[in-house]
């Protein structure tokens, strides 16, 4: 069987290589050190904000991000039901209630009307909403501008889940600067990676603070060790940092190769009935991390799971879009407020393979089986 192609496998080479062999050469292989540092500094200057803490995972930035607001065990926190599980599992770790609230269709990311909805029921019944987290769907940053907009009506916190969207922007502001914080992930599969790692980024000097001390066992600054709350081992390792360092230098052109796979697909369905990419026209604020497509059966006489099964004979990797964390068991006592549309993007939707480091042959062996299995001859 040929070689498998995966849909975001990492996209690493000779720049990376140097830069993390010359942070073990440096003796800085214990966590934090000075490409911790310039790793924070560096990405807080690329999102345009003041502080960025550089954190072993996206999840853990958001469990911080969320006891930095002050959130825990009876609040509730509205935030996207269209997601990955990280989103709604970091919310449970601080012992409050993910509330889920539906999605837009054409960006698959929260509805700011049933949002608004949502807030003005709890209202009603004596119940105030502890924080928002939206949510970035597969590189495209949420409507922030609404969002934002009725978090401050209802002087409700927002805390972005930037997780798969850093190089994305809305309305020319970039991704992850949003709200009084906002989280990045670096895992294998994103558009760049620390291997494990993510980031929470603010303007809020204090809030990174708490997130620096919190991240590192919540350890007193006296000589012995001496604390007074519970802590975490979060920290990205000095190692790791210089990996993404050279990740963030090479952004851009990871982006645009991501843009030319969309492109390439987009140009593909078109010549296809019943099939669209999802997300939209418009690419120009995506970073377009994974570029999916929504199929309509009654059309194509065929569905995305006789796709799926067709890619994988040739061992092509592809994946349905998230499944909505309402209609997941470990939620299914959760609160949501939905209007059908994330169950129908996870019902026809598929993933294709996306990444940066794919190459020449690999797209055209993708590109040619779509073209086969739709019997497209050009």
């Amino acid at each position: 069987m040929s070689e498998r192609i995966y849909m975001s496998s990492p996209d690493v080479g000779d720049l990376e290589e140097q830069y993390m062999v010359a942070a073990i050469r440096s003796g800085w292989i214990a966590p934090l050190g000075p490409d911790v540092d310039a790793f924070e500094v560096e990405m807080a200057e690329r999102v345009g904000v003041e502080q960025a803490v550089a954190l072993s995972s996206g999840t853990a930035a958001l469990h911080l991000g969320l006891l930095g607001l002050g959130i825990g065990p009876g609040d509730t926190v509205l935030t996207s039901t269209m997601t990955f599980a990280a989103t709604a599992n970091a919310i449970v770790y601080t012992g409050a209630e993910p509330f889920f609230i539906d999605c837009e269709l054409e960006s698959g990311n929260i509805d700011p009307a049933l949002l608004r909805q949502t807030i003005e029921q709890l209202r009603g019944s004596g119940e105030k909403a502890a924080a928002i987290v939206p949510v970035d769907l597969l590189g495209k940053a949420a409507n922030y501008t609404e969002i934002c907009a009725i978090a401050d009506e209802y002087e409700i916190p927002v805390l972005a889940d930037a997780a798969e969207s850093l190089g994305a922007s809305h309305e020319g502001r970039p991704a992850g600067s949003f709200g009084r914080a906002s989280i990045l992930s670096f895992n294998g599969n994103k558009v760049m990676t620390t291997s494990g790692g993510g980031m929470l980024l603010t303007d809020d000097l204090a809030l990174a603070a708490h997130t620096r001390y919190l991240a590192t066992q919540a350890r007193q600054p006296v000589t012995h060790y001496e604390h007074t709350e519970i802590g975490y081992n979060y920290r990205l390792s000095n190692i790791l940092a210089a990996l993404g360092r050279a990740q963030l230098s090479r952004l851009d052109e990871m982006i645009a190769r991501r843009r030319e796979m969309r492109e390439r697909y987009r140009e593909l369905f078109a010549r296809m009935d019943g099939v669209e990419i999802f997300g939209g026209a418009s690419d120009d604020d995506d970073n377009c991390w994974l570029t999916s497509i929504v199929i309509d059966s009654a059309v194509t006489g065929w569905s995305p799971a006789d796709l799926s099964a067709d890619l994988m004979a040739v061992n092509i990797e592809s994946r349905p879009l998230w499944k909505p964390m309402h209609m997941q068991p470990v939620f299914s006592a959760s609160r949501a407020v939905t209007n059908g549309n994330s169950q129908r993007l996870f019902e026809t939707g598929l993933t294709l393979p996306s990444g940066s480091a794919l190459g020449r042959s690999e797209i055209d062996r993708v590109t040619s089986r779509l073209r086969a299995f739709n019997g497209v001859t050009v």
